[in-house]
């Protein structure tokens, strides 16, 4: 078999960021998928299962109520090895033009203090596991260090 594209990112130089995982075409449309990496793969703990699963239904629930964003949005949710997120947007786009939104996203997130959406047990499969504030604190900390001023190498895969 051959291996899916992102077998091929050079993961023991891997930073925390926003980088473009893939592009793919929809006959005249795209559809861009961002690897939103909180956390360095292999060097770093991973993110534990509640509060990712709380990044995600706040995050999903954000980016789709978002007024500019919203209706671009077709997918967010965690990575299976837990160091981040998908995000998948109509378009074709670079990671600087979402990192403003990203910002925003992650603000929201780490400013949260109300009901979890999405988190009663007739609207999620697993209600119980979530943790809004190691969400929240994990939030702020990508935030501060990265989202705040990202370099190129928190922006483009290593070569």
């Amino acid at each position: 078999m051959e291996r899916i594209a992102s077998f091929t990112v050079d993961h023991d130089n891997l930073l925390r960021g926003i980088y473009v995982s893939r592009r793919d075409s929809l006959g005249d449309k795209w559809l861009t998928t961002f690897d939103i990496r909180m956390k360095e793969p292999n060097r770093e703990p991973v993110l534990d299962v509640p509060l990712l699963h709380t990044i995600e239904h706040l995050g999903a629930t954000w980016l789709r109520n978002n007024s500019n964003w919203g209706g671009e949005v077709v997918y967010f949710g965690p990575m299976g090895c837990r160091t981040g997120c998908y995000l998948i947007l109509k378009g074709d786009l670079e990671s600087r033009e979402i990192v403003q939104l990203i910002k925003e996203m992650f603000t929201f997130i780490a400013n949260y203090s109300y009901p979890i959406p999405g988190a009663s047990p007739s609207e999620c499969g697993n209600h119980l596991s979530h943790d809004l504030p190691m969400a929240a604190l994990e939030a702020k900390k990508f935030l501060i260090e990265i989202l705040t001023n990202p370099t190129p190498e928190n922006l483009e895969y290593p070569g």
